[in-house]
């Protein structure tokens, strides 16, 4: 009996540890952008350093991130495709939404500019001339915040590439960048990612500029109503922390090369 009790008082405690530990980790389901660019690996720390909390990234597209919260496989979602990001909202699944950042999204391509698009600030002007050229375009084909834009334009272009001119990836941003150099391929990407691969590729940014290429990105709790199991006390953490002043500065201190890539929301 004693030695029961002995254990008994050895693993009360054990086990409240291990459920300290899980609630200080926080699962984030994010895109490829931020992770992708750098971003992440300079926020995320000073967050940790200042809150104790551990966060666990999973990076994809903004449709999967989503996906993810929708099951209660993470905690918090940062995403950048507003529609789909109101629509999880008003169904329920995510509370709490907020501004974070934006960027802007940007076409590049190879230097040679075979559709004759290069300092274009219209980009529906620029993806018609893309199909009427009968070039290449690399989509991403992923149902990401940056697939979700792509194929907006597209519709409002009114045509775009047939056949094998036109290649659904189904991959990251990184991913797509590098295949969109080794076919001499256009692409949509987002400005932080092209920039952190854009000494690899050799693309040229070919259209910028256009008002229809802003790109915020937002952050969601999952609603615990729905999963009574996720983190919502870390996800909320999370989402004060990134958007308070604190956090705001590690975003716009964020300048790999000595560009900025990220800006905080306008107020």
């Amino acid at each position: 009996m004693k030695r029961r009790i002995v254990l008994a008082l050895v693993l009360i405690p054990t086990l409240a540890s291990s459920a300290a530990m899980a609630q200080d980790v926080i699962r984030l389901s994010t895109t490829t952008s931020t992770e992708n660019s750098g971003l992440l690996k300079q926020v995320l720390p000073a967050f940790e350093a200042a809150t104790g909390a551990r966060v666990q990234v999973i990076a994809v597209g903004t449709g999967k991130a989503l996906e993810l919260a929708k099951n209660g496989d993470v905690d918090v979602a940062l995403v950048h495709a507003r529609t789909l990001e109101d629509k999880f909202v008003a169904e329920g699944w995510g509370v709490d939404r907020r501004d974070v950042m934006y960027n802007d999204f940007i076409v590049v391509g190879p230097e040679a500019d075979p559709a004759r698009i290069k300092g274009s600030k219209d980009v529906i002007d620029a993806f018609r001339r893309i199909t009427a050229a009968n070039v290449r375009f690399i989509s991403r084909g992923d149902n990401s915040g940056t697939d979700v834009m792509e194929k907006a334009y597209w519709q409002q272009a009114g045509a775009k590439p047939q056949g094998s001119n036109y290649v659904s990836a189904g991959l990251g941003m990184g991913e797509v960048l590098n295949m969109a150099a080794e076919m001499r391929a256009y692409t949509l990407t987002d400005r932080a990612t092209y920039g952190a691969y854009k000494a690899r590729t050799g693309l040229a940014i070919v259209v910028e500029g256009d008002k229809r290429m802003y790109n915020p990105y937002g952050i969601i709790a999952v609603n615990p109503a729905k999963h009574p199991g996720v983190n919502y006390k870390g996800a909320q953490q999370l989402i004060e922390w990134i958007t308070s002043p604190q956090g705001q500065r590690q975003i716009t201190g964020f300048k790999p090369a000595g560009e900025q890539l990220f800006f905080p929301p306008a107020r």
